[in-house]
């Protein structure tokens, strides 16, 4: 082949590789795959080009050789630097796209993760009450007849049993339920030691009732309970006073409305100003400028009763928490499925 005929093949060389090149600034990392393998593959471009060099003579084959060495260097380059651009590009705006370096990212010690934002608050809660001087106890989530209504002063014809849907389990022939509240576990409690006694309970509890913006089929309740002598409905209030204004870590207006629990007489509900309106009325407190905050009262004598306590000697106050209601509360969130959906949109604000 004369030199003419070489001249051209590297004039083709140079235009295949001025081409590649403004094609690999504009591509992703997909298409610079797509075009390494059409340079550099078993049927690339470039390997054909190298493929044809025998047929030269030595003379062409150097100059031919030169060129093609040096087309290669310069898109070898080009396609590492845009992949090493766009993996940066990836990294600022998208980091789970990004590939992870083992050497980099998982040396010791591991980047810790962050609490879900419903065990930040029953932490928060245990630690408020653990300072007030309540022992944290736990009980069992799958219970009997007895402990979740009976022995509460709820018997087989009771109509709250209606309001609470249950999912009833058979377990050797044992009719169980999945307990739909915490206050189970203060049974368990008085049934095994005597006053005085002051605990939280928390624990997550079941309903069998559809999923709502403020229902659950599952959540979680922190119950509290203190019996002694002499307490009165004044010890109730200061304690849950001295809560609210810990936990929302200010002076809130409150009240407390009377309300009916069967396990609790006189019974109360505690209500906040709403946090969304500041008092006015909207849709989230149902234009009542206030919103509930949590279930008290004194214990009922037949709750004593039950675990053969002198209800006479005796006295208490318990007091029950939603802790997606209160966390919803104070972090003014309007729909209690946004703690289970796993939106890391939703969870790293937390």
């Amino acid at each position: 082949m004369d030199i003419v005929n070489i001249n051209e093949l590297i004039g083709n060389i140079e235009l295949f590789v001025n081409k590649i090149c403004g094609k690999i600034k504009k591509s992703d990392i997909k298409e610079l795959r797509i075009l390494k393998t059409k340079c550099f593959g078993k049927n690339g471009i470039i390997t054909n080009f190298s493929k044809s060099l025998p047929q030269y003579n030595v003379s062409d084959r150097k100059k031919f050789g030169l060129q093609l060495n040096k087309a290669k260097k310069i898109l070898e380059d080009a396609i590492v630097k845009r992949i090493e651009k766009s993996k940066s590009v990836y990294r600022d705006s998208e980091p789970h796209h990004e590939k992870l370096s083992y050497s980099k990212d998982f040396c010791f010690p591991f980047p810790k993760g962050s609490l879900h934002p419903i065990i930040q608050t029953i932490q928060d809660i245990i630690a408020i009450f653990k300072s007030l001087g309540f022992a944290v106890v736990d009980g069992p989530e799958l219970e009997t007849d007895w402990y979740n209504f009976e022995a509460l002063n709820i018997p087989e014809d009771h109509p709250s049993r209606d309001v609470q849907d249950t999912f009833y389990l058979n377990e050797n022939g044992i009719k169980k339920l999945l307990r739909t509240h915490t206050s189970p576990g203060q049974i368990h409690i008085m049934e095994k030691q005597l006053p005085p006694i002051k605990i939280i309970v928390p624990g997550r509890v079941y309903r069998n009732e559809t999923s709502d913006a403020s229902h659950s089929s599952i959540f979680y309740q922190i119950e509290g309970l203190e019996i002694s002598e002499n307490i009165t409905f004044m010890d109730l209030k200061a304690v849950l006073v001295e809560f609210i204004n810990r936990f929302f870590m200010s002076e809130l207006n409150l009240r407390f409305r009377p309300s009916y629990f069967q396990f609790t007489e006189p019974s109360a509900e505690v209500d906040i100003q709403c946090n969304f309106c500041k008092g006015k009325g909207c849709k989230i407190c149902k234009n009542l400028g206030w919103m509930e905050v949590l279930g008290c009262g004194m214990v009922h004598p037949n709750v004593l009763k039950s675990v053969n306590y002198d209800f006479q000697k005796y006295i208490g106050y318990a007091f029950g928490i939603g802790v997606e209601r209160i966390t919803m509360l104070k972090h003014n969130i309007n729909d209690i499925r946004l703690f289970y959906e796993n939106d890391l949109r939703f969870l790293k604000q937390f």
